[in-house]
């Protein structure tokens, strides 16, 4: 079973920039976001397709299926999620400890900067940069399946 561990942080200032490898824009959408269970559909640079399947767990660990599909049905299934889209660019960082990613939102969500570090287990220890705000695992309003649910001018 794929899992997923994760801890999600507000950001504040510009520091991160300076450890930036590579950026990447993110366009997704739901197909659906209900009991516990979300299907996201993703595209990269508009080149590669994703489709990914979400479910359960707690704050920071759940069960996360991703495969690749053609770009031309990505893009289809987005057309599929009107109003449940989110624009963002992905910027991966060079820290230890896990794969680190800031990602700034553009869009209705422009000025929200949120970095995630994916973990090799729950109980891994990282050292946590200065330039990191509160931490937002588990925060609901912080999912990107309700960012993306949020009616335009909708508050977090």
């Amino acid at each position: 079973m794929g899992r997923e561990i994760e801890r999600k942080f507000l950001v504040s200032g510009d520091a991160w920039r300076d450890l930036v490898t590579r950026s990447d824009t993110i366009r997704q959408g739901y197909l659906s976001s209900t009991g516990g269970v979300t299907v996201r559909i993703r595209t990269i640079n508009d080149r590669k397709g994703f489709i990914t399947i979400k479910s359960g767990g707690s704050a920071i660990e759940r069960a996360e299926y991703e495969y690749e599909i053609p770009i031309e049905d990505a893009r289809e299934l987005l057309m599929r999620c009107p109003g449940r889209l989110i624009e963002k660019r992905r910027h991966l960082l060079d820290l230890e400890g896990g794969e680190w990613v800031v990602d700034e939102f553009a869009g209705r969500h422009a000025g929200l900067i949120l970095l995630e570090v994916e973990l090799p287990s729950a109980a891994a220890s990282i050292d946590l940069p200065d330039w990191l705000g509160e931490e937002v695992s588990g925060k609901a309003e912080y999912y990107n399946s309700t960012l993306a649910a949020l009616a335009p001018g909708g508050e977090i």
